[in-house]
């Protein structure tokens, strides 16, 4: 997603209390690169207040068991959660975080299964009818890669990555690298410019055939640094008498 879809779909997503679930989970994934079946499975239990931190204990893979920090968009959903789930009753620690809704009556004994018509709708009224709920993380982690996180840093926040999703996120960070080294080439823009590191004590653009200590162009250097830095004396010989 660019900055700003990303930006217009978290305000319409706010647009529809029927679209909650999908707004909430949306900030989850965005902000800790989670699935959509861990952030199902979540229990309060796994949820730490005090630490600011959720414990992934159900994913697709024994890598996908972690400990990830929550920052404040991802802390301030979890919030709103429990705000909900004060209001249904439904805090106890093996209560489901997104519980089970039907025909406006939650259970929280039993997660939501799924919120794929809102996710559907939303989006479509976003207009990114082409991103599935999948890719916000894939956006969370491309943003991690161009944070400069490393690969270890990666795989500790978001789980299980394949070795080729990694080298997709290695090339993220190189050419966001790149990026940042064209902006310092004196060359941008204009080929003209002399290059970093260019050498004002002798002048390229001399005649061909004239070396560098030719007498029209070259410098005479004293051996203390101090007299390099000005014009020599001028001869004796050359004073008036």
């Amino acid at each position: 997603m660019t900055l700003d879809e990303k930006l217009r779909l978290a305000k319409t997503t706010a647009m529809k209390p029927e679209w909650q679930n999908a707004r909430l989970a949306m900030v989850l994934a965005l902000n800790t690169t989670m699935r959509a079946c861990e952030i199902k499975s979540l229990r309060w239990h796994d949820v730490d207040f005090l630490a600011g931190t959720v414990t992934i204990r159900k994913s697709k893979t024994e890598a996908g068991h972690r400990l990830i920090p929550l920052n404040e968009d991802a802390l301030s959903a979890i919030r709103e959660l429990y705000g909900r789930a004060t209001a249904i009753g439904g805090t106890h620690t093996d209560h489901y975080v997104f519980p089970a809704c039907e025909n406006g009556r939650f259970d929280p004994t039993t997660f939501q299964k799924s919120w794929r018509s809102a996710w559907r709708s939303l989006r479509r009224t976003a207009g990114i009818a082409a991103l599935r709920f999948h890719d916000p993380r894939h956006h969370a982690i491309t943003e991690l890669a161009e944070s400069q996180a490393s690969d270890a840093t990666i795989m500790a926040i978001a789980g299980h990555v394949s070795r080729q999703m990694l080298e997709h996120y290695s090339h993220v960070r190189l050419d966001l690298k790149r990026k940042a080294l064209d902006r310092l080439s004196t060359r941008r823009g204009n080929s003209e410019h002399k290059p970093i590191g260019y050498d004002t004590n002798y002048d390229t653009n001399q005649p061909s055939g004239e070396g560098k200590h030719n007498a029209s162009y070259g410098k005479e250097w004293s051996g203390r640094a101090d007299l390099n830095c000005r014009p020599l004396a001028p001869q004796a010989s050359a004073l008036p008498g």
